[in-house]
C-alpha cells in the first residue's frame, strides 16, 4: 500500500477562500471588518516572521491586523495593561499573544487575562473547559486544522478507534477531546506509554504530537490506517538539514491509507485555522449566525 499525501497547503487555500468569503459578509453586514491583534514580545527571529505571516494573511482575507511589538524587558504590568485594552476595544474580535514570552514574564497570567470571546489561540483555561463539556467555543488552532485534514478524508470518523501521541495544552489534549466529540475512541499516549507500538497498531486514526523526531515507526501503523504528524524536527543527515515530523515518513507511507508530510501537511492550517478563530469571534461577538467553514 502507499499512502495517499494529505496536501495540507491546498486545502488551507481552499479555506481561506471560505473565510475570505464570509470575512466580506461581515464587514458589509457590520460596517467593519474582523479584527486580529497579535503582541510580539521580544526580538525572537521566528516569532517576528510568524507574526508578520498572520498579519499579512489576515490582510489578504479581507481582515485588519493590528500588531503590537513590545521590548524584550517589558514589565508583566505594560503587557497586562495591553491585553486589557484590547479586551476592551471593539474593532478587536481576536487577541494572540505570540509565546513563548520572555522568562521574566508570567505566561499563564497573560492567557488567562486575555478575554475568552476573543481568545483565538484556544489557550484559556474557560476555552479548554467548554471543549471539555461539549460547549460553543474557540479551539486550539493546530488540533482544529488536524480535525478537518482528518474529516476532509475520511467524513464521517464516528465509531473509529483514535489514538492521540502527546498531551500538551497546544495540540495533544484538546485534539483528544475533538477526537471525542466526533464519536472516536480515543486513547492518549505519551513518550512514557508502556507499549506504544501495540496500542498505535489497533488505531485507524494516529495523530503524532510528541516532539520527538521520527519516533513513530512505519511499522508500528495499522494497514490502511490515517497518520496526522503534527512534529516538526530538524535532523542532520549527510550533513544537511532536513525536516521531519514525528513519523518515519518512509516506512509509514507503505502502511498508511493516507498520511501528512513535513512539510506540506499540518503546518499550513495552523495560521488558516487562526483566520477562521477570528472570523468564528467576530460573528459571534456580534450575535450573527457562525458560517460553516469545514470543520
Amino acid at each position: 500500500m502507499t499512502a495517499q499525501i494529505i496536501d495540507g497547503k491546498a486545502f488551507a487555500a481552499g479555506l481561506g477562500d471560505r473565510i475570505a468569503e464570509k470575512a466580506a459578509v461581515f464587514t458589509e453586514k457590520s460596517g467593519r471588518a474582523p479584527g486580529l491583534a497579535v503582541v510580539l514580545v521580544g526580538s525572537d527571529p521566528a516569532s517576528e516572521i510568524y507574526v508578520r505571516s498572520k498579519g499579512r494573511m489576515a490582510r489578504k482575507l479581507g481582515m485588519e491586523s493590528f500588531e503590537h511589538t513590545l521590548p524584550e524587558d517589558t514589565t508583566q504590568e505594560t503587557l497586562m495593561n495591553l491585553v486589557a485594552r484590547l479586551n476592551a476595544d471593539e474593532t478587536v474580535d481576536g487577541i494572540l499573544v505570540q509565546l513563548p514570552l520572555p522568562r521574566h514574564l508570567d505566561s499563564l497570567q497573560v492567557i488567562e487575562a486575555i478575554d475568552p470571546a476573543k481568545d483565538v489561540d484556544g489557550l484559556h483555561p474557560l476555552s479548554a473547559g467548554y471543549l471539555a463539556s461539549g460547549l460553543p467555543g474557540l479551539v486550539s488552532c493546530t488540533p482544529l486544522g488536524c480535525l478537518m485534514l482528518l474529516k476532509d478524508q475520511l467524513g464521517s470518523l464516528s465509531g473509529l478507534d483514535a489514538i492521540v501521541v502527546g498531551r500538551s495544552i497546544l495540540v495533544g489534549k484538546p485534539m483528544a477531546q475533538l477526537l471525542l466529540a466526533e464519536n472516536c475512541t480515543v486513547t492518549m499516549a505519551h513518550s512514557r506509554t508502556a507499549d506504544l507500538p501495540e496500542k498505535v497498531g489497533k488505531a485507524d486514526i494516529v495523530v503524532a504530537a510528541v516532539g520527538q523526531a521520527e519516533m513513530v515507526k512505519g511499522e508500528w501503523i495499522k494497514e490502511g490506517a490515517t497518520v496526522i504528524d503534527v512534529g516538526t524536527s530538524r535532523v542532520i543527515r549527510d550533513g544537511e538539514k532536513h525536516l521531519v515530523g514525528d513519523v518515519d515518513f518512509a516506512s509509514a507511507s507503505e502502511r498508511a491509507r493516507a498520511i501528512t508530510p513535513v512539510p506540506g501537511g499540518v503546518g499550513p492550517m495552523t495560521i488558516m485555522t487562526l483566520m477562521h478563530n477570528t472570523l468564528i469571534a467576530a460573528y459571534r461577538r456580534k450575535g450573527y449566525d457562525v458560517p460553516e467553514l469545514g470543520a
